[in-house]
Parts: structure tokens; sequence; C-alpha cells
């Protein structure tokens, strides 16, 4: 009898231990490899903005206004998935960028910045500023300058404590938790420290001369 109730509770146990680590989040290795579309050109269900600033749901895509704001996917969090986000400047010099890792929910945009990670989206400054770095913490491991009017694919990967993104098929960062960064010498730079493995994802609205497009934002989950 005693033997049986060891088997019972072990059993319950190990079922507690399984549920609180995957009841929390809703992108794991187990999820479904299909992608889905947290906006697809139809409308922004389930996004939230903050900041100056709009984004504007034109001809099915989003576009810029103003800034500097945030546009933010405010039912979820994720972490160990991909983010594919499909995007193109309207001229060269347009600014913008993909928040992910977001620790909480962000009443400004600021708190997207130091609190999450940016993948930017700016040609012609540094190798810590420019498309495909992870805003001021990693160098872009190589330069691609964006066409004005053409689409653009960023893919982002959350794995654990890494991170590995990717322009048009071409790896420009790949940076994991306590690899070593540049210290913060611009008070618009994000500040340094952790970020969560499972965050919110958000878009920025840089300024009132730039206009990026957005037509998809979609994620799922690793296998």
């Amino acid at each position: 009898m005693k033997h049986l109730k060891f088997i019972f509770q072990a059993v319950v146990l190990g079922w507690a231990v399984s549920s609180c680590e995957q009841a929390p989040h809703t992108e794991s290795r187990a999820a479904n490899p299909a992608w889905r579309a947290l906006f697809d050109g139809t409308g922004t269900a389930g996004w939230e903005m903050v900041g100056p600033g709009e984004f504007k749901l034109e001809n099915g895509e989003l576009v810029t206004y103003g800034g500097m704001g945030l546009l933010w996917y405010a039912k979820e969090k994720f972490g160990n998935c991909q983010i594919r986000v499909v995007f193109k400047i309207t001229k060269d010099g347009d600014n913008s960028g993909i928040f992910f890792r977001i620790a909480d929910p962000p009443k400004t945009p600021w708190e997207a910045v130091n609190k999450g990670y940016e993948a930017q989206i700016l040609n012609h400054e540094d190798e810590y500023h420019r498309t495909g770095c992870i805003y001021s913490l990693t160098k872009a491991k190589a330069i691609v300058n964006l066409e004005a009017g053409e689409w653009n694919t960023y893919l982002i990967t959350l794995d654990g404590k890494r991170t590995v993104v990717e322009v048009n098929g071409q790896t420009l960062a790949d940076y994991s938790e306590g690899d070593p960064v540049p210290e913060k010498t611009k008070p618009y730079e994000p500040d340094r420290g952790p970020r969560p493995d499972y965050g919110y994802i958000g878009l920025q609205n840089h300024n009132a001369d730039t206009h990026v497009h957005f037509k998809e934002v979609s994620v799922r989950g690793l296998n």
C-alpha cells in the first residue's frame, strides 16, 4: 500500500512540474511549427499603441507616422519561437525597429527600449546602430543597405537565452545573455542588463519624416 501511495505521489508531482513549466508560455518547442499571423493586413486586433504618432492601415499594410511611438502585441508574451516581419522603407534614411523580449506591458516607448531588445531598421549608421544589429548591443555582421520600395524579411529566433537575427536570409546577429556588450554612452541607447526569455513584441514608429511599411508579423514555435 505504501508502495502504491509513493507511485501515485510521484506521478502527481511529475504532472505538476510539467504543468508549471509549460503553462506560462504559449510558444514552446512542442508548439506547432506552422506560422501564425499577428498582423496579416486585415486589422490590428490584439495590438496597442503607446507614445506619439500612429500606425495607419493602408492597402493592407501598417505604415508608420510620427513618433517616437510603439505598437505592441498585448495579448501574449513570446519566447522559444521565431518572429517573421516583412517590411519596406519608402526612402533612404527611414528609421524603425522591431522590439522583442519586452519584459512588462510598456507604458511608454522608452520602456520597450530599456527593457527589451530592438532589431534595427536604418541604413548608414555604424555597425552597432544599423539594420541587422540588436540596437547598440551587437555589431551587424555585414552591411545591409535597404532599398526604398523593396520588401525585406526579418527573421528573429528566440531560443532560451540566445537570439539570432537574420535579414533576407543572412545572419547579422547571434547573441546570448552574458555576451560582452559595449557600455551605454548615449541617453537614447537601451539600458544594459538581462532580458526575459519570454516577452512582448512591438513595432516602432520613430519620427515624422519616416514611413516604414509592414505587411506581415508572424510567429511560430521551435521544433
